[in-house]
């Protein structure tokens, strides 16, 4: 069985003064693939960053509200972190094994951090990883010489790093469309 796991779509992305992101159409992509789970009645997790650190933009609840449009539905897990990782301080792993989800679906914010360290630790304890790489955006990063890093050439290099070693790393269209190759077979 797969499961869409959705990584902190939360106000906190929008609210907070953050650099030049890519990928614009992210929230557009990971929504029409909510749909399709929901519509094939296939388990979507929501995790939700809640952050312990009183200067971050997800440490009030204004912060950590879920985008609109991204709340979960009746029936939908909800695990909430305090680190990068959605597997760190949480049931995850146990609830995956529980519920005999063996494949993970990974989107959400961001990709240098919470989606990679996700992904990285979700093919590590042996699931079977689909990274889709237009469902997720970066935000330009600094370096530590202080020297602005492009927000589209971070979330290739992590997607090149992420890809065949932690996860497939497709596109939403790719994954719709190999569905639909599969007659929407579901096991």
């Amino acid at each position: 069985m797969q499961a869409l796991l959705v990584i902190d779509m939360e106000q906190g992305f929008l609210n907070a003064d953050r650099s030049e992101r890519n990928n614009p159409d992210a929230e557009k992509n990971i929504l029409k693939l909510m749909d399709y789970f929901r519509e094939t009645k296939q388990p979507i997790i929501h995790i939700q960053h809640l952050s312990t650190d009183p200067h971050s933009a997800f440490f009030t609840e204004e912060g950590y509200q879920f985008m609109e449009g991204f709340e979960p539905h009746p029936g939908e897990k909800v695990f909430q972190k305090h680190v990068n990782s959605a597997f760190i301080g949480t049931n995850l792993e146990e609830y995956l094994h529980e519920k005999g989800i063996c494949r993970l679906v990974i989107t959400g914010l961001t990709l240098p951090h919470c989606v990679s360290t996700t992904t990285r630790m979700a093919g590590n304890l042996g699931f079977e990883t689909t990274l889709i790489s237009d469902a997720t955006a970066t935000f330009a990063l600094r370096d530590i010489m202080g020297n602005w890093l492009d927000a589209e050439e971070l979330h290739q290099s992590h997607l090149a790093a992420l890809n065949e070693e932690f996860a497939k790393v497709i596109s939403s269209e790719e994954f719709l469309r190999v569905i639909d190759k599969k007659e929407n077979e579901i096991d």
